[in-house]
């Protein structure tokens, strides 16, 4: 499910904590309404401070993706994971990416300039 952070990445603990998070439940691993671990299980997991895992949870909160229940812990919200054909578009994407020799840098680049591309059409 989870895995530890990279301390190197220069990306922020809870950062990376909490894309784990939304990468479980966007996947559809953690369904609504499931528990997700403990913070002190989370900070076990990831091998950071407690309030690391605190600032994540919070965060997460105030996107909507999780709540919590006082003195239960903290519960996905009622959250639609990614409808499988978008998976496999991804997927085919990646593929042909790959035939192309394309590194994850170079696509990830493009995606971005793409991305804001589009907010600026809409």
């Amino acid at each position: 499910m989870f895995t530890k952070i990279d301390k190197h990445s220069g990306i922020p603990a809870y950062i990376q904590i909490m894309n784990q998070i939304k990468k479980e439940i966007y996947l559809g691993y953690l369904k609504t309404n499931e528990k997700l671990p403990t913070i002190r299980e989370m900070q076990k997991i990831f091998s950071v401070n407690i309030n690391t895992v605190s600032r994540a949870l919070e965060k997460l909160s105030l996107e909507g993706l999780i709540e919590s229940q006082h003195g239960v812990g903290y519960f996905v919200r009622n959250n639609a994971p990614i409808d499988e054909n978008f998976i496999t578009l991804i997927k085919t994407l990646v593929k042909k990416l790959k035939n192309n020799k394309m590194s994850l840098d170079t696509a990830i680049l493009i995606f971005e300039e793409v991305w804001k591309n589009e907010q600026h059409d809409q």
